[in-house]
């Protein structure tokens, strides 16, 4: 079975399955990806909506994460490549850390893309994510594309991304 197809299953089990009673709409691939609007670690105002017509990489993670610290280094890579055609990158922490752990994992790998911070996880909560890291991708009209637990290399990029960049 083809890695692109176990995200898509593992996508619908953990990322959108409703727990308890609580009755909550569950996202699919192909849906519209929820509007949210968050402030970033470098203190831009971020709103998903304004970034309509861009593919868009969501990343959620906290720095204890081994992938993260992995496959930073191609978020960055793309991020650099491709922000003049548009690509936007968004890493997403679930705030369960000090803020200046956070802050030494962004200067440690670089990161030159918004990093947001999720004291009350806002974002988290609109796309129900419950295990990091989880990397969902939306296609330039707002659509969720796919989404993907663990770690994330080139070829998810180049397969996913390739045709809007």
């Amino acid at each position: 079975m083809s890695r692109k197809i176990i995200s898509v299953l593992l996508f619908c089990v953990f990322l959108f399955a409703g727990c308890g009673g609580e009755k909550k709409k569950i996202l699919a691939i192909g849906d519209k990806a929820p509007d949210f609007s968050v402030v970033s670690m470098q203190g831009e105002t971020i709103t998903l909506s304004d970034w309509q017509g861009s593919p868009v990489v969501l990343r959620f993670w906290d720095t204890e994460c081994k992938y993260c610290r992995a496959d930073t280094p191609i978020f960055n890579y793309y991020f650099a490549k491709y922000k003049e055609k548009g690509l936007h990158v968004l890493y997403v922490n679930t705030g369960r850390e000090p803020l200046a752990v956070v802050e030494s994992f962004v200067a440690d790998l670089e990161i030159d893309f918004p990093v947001v911070v999720e004291g009350g996880d806002v974002v988290g909560k609109q796309y129900n994510v419950k295990i990091v890291p989880q990397t969902i991708f939306l296609s330039p009209d707002g659509t969720i594309m796919t989404a993907i637990l663990g770690g994330v290399g080139e070829a998810e990029f180049n397969e996913i991304l390739g045709a809007y960049l």
